[in-house]
């Protein structure tokens, strides 16, 4: 890993942890729930406000290195895949050619 995704994630991981501590400061608050629910859907809605660039960046880098991981994904799966089909058409090439051999 990179410094900049170790970046990335420790800033992901404190932003996580910020939002946990204040929805769950909101819930433990002794209010009633529709005070507490409509409490909750102001801060997310403020939250997604001021945010968003950054939340569409984060998904935009979170899709990318997804896409990168099914790639590596695919190659080595690709790659297995033809060497276990070497080994077995080298078996059968083997038997083929002993049974052939009437020595």
């Amino acid at each position: 890993m990179s410094k900049e995704d170790n970046s990335i994630s420790f800033g992901m991981g404190l932003l996580g942890g910020i939002i946990g501590g204040v929805i769950a400061g909101i819930l433990f608050a002794p209010k009633s729930g529709k005070e507490t629910r409509e409490e909750l859907k102001e801060f997310v809605n403020d939250f997604a406000e001021k945010h968003a660039p950054e939340i569409r960046e984060a998904k935009k880098q979170a899709l990318e290195s997804l896409d990168m991981m099914k790639y590596k994904l695919e190659r080595q799966y690709n790659k297995l895949n033809n060497h276990i089909k070497a080994k077995q058409m080298a078996k059968a090439k083997e038997k083929e050619s002993m049974s052939y051999d009437f020595n």
